[in-house]
């Protein structure tokens, strides 16, 4: 059932009933070398953003976490040790819109009982209100259809005091800078994707995404209007990627 209600996918439109099947999709397609392709995509320099995630959350012990957008386990994993390790207390949700994606991170932590995988929207998660100390996502957002929905959850399923955190490839600061990495982005990503994945669309599709996201500024915005507060943000690598902050109160 269509509405008329159009939504970006790239640089092109689609119905915004159909972008999550669509974007289910192309996770499906690459699940099998997602985390290789973050590493050329970015140099490896994600694993260094996630840190400086993990770091400015500073999971404690006992603390409930969804990790949204999370299939393949690396930032949820990055929780729990932060924690204090499997054994630790606390609950630790992966939630990914594509079952792929949680499938290849189960086969990466098989044995693991101290995550759950579940399949969700972002804009319709399946869990209560006020449940989780601290909701991430990363490398999620851009592909949500409505994402105002998705910020909305968010609050909703944070305790009061709850903290949201976003990471995310963003918008760069730096002048001259900008130009370099829009070349390497639409030039080389795209056929890395071919190389690697077997899959240029997919990766094209990606940069894309990148380019069409709100930057830092709006993003905040968008937040509030969400019903945060005490929104803040910070760069990393000159903007490719910023990590946002807030809280339900």
């Amino acid at each position: 059932m269509t509405t008329g209600e159009k939504t970006h996918f790239g640089f092109g439109e689609i119905e915004t009933a159909e972008k999550a099947s669509a974007v289910r999709g192309i996770f499906s397609s690459v699940a099998g070398n997602y985390d290789l392709m973050n590493d050329l995509m970015s140099g490896g320099i994600h694993r260094l953003w996630k840190a400086a995630l993990i770091d400015w959350i500073m999971p404690r012990k006992g603390q409930a976490f969804l990790d949204v957008a999370g299939g393949t386990g690396d930032v949820a994993n990055a929780i729990r040790e932060a924690q204090g390790g499997r054994n630790a207390a606390g609950k630790v949700i992966v939630a990914d819109l594509t079952q792929a994606m949680l499938d290849e991170g189960a086969k990466r932590f098989a044995g693991r009982t101290d995550f759950e995988w579940v399949c969700a929207n972002a804009e319709e998660l399946p869990f209560e209100d006020n449940q989780f100390d601290v909701y991430t996502i990363s490398f999620g957002l851009r592909n949500v259809a409505r994402p105002e929905k998705a910020l909305a959850e968010a609050r909703r399923v944070l305790k009061p005091g709850g903290r949201f955190f976003c990471l995310e490839f963003s918008h760069v600061v730096i002048p001259v800078f900008d130009k370099i990495y829009d070349s390497y982005s639409f030039n080389i990503l795209p056929e890395l994707g071919g190389l690697v994945a077997n899959d240029r669309d997919s990766y094209q599709y990606l940069v894309e995404s990148i380019r069409r996201f709100p930057n830092q500024t709006r993003l905040e915005d968008m937040m509030r209007d969400a019903g945060m507060k005490r929104v803040e943000h910070r760069n990393y690598s000159g903007g490719i990627a910023a990590i946002h902050k807030g809280v339900k109160v």
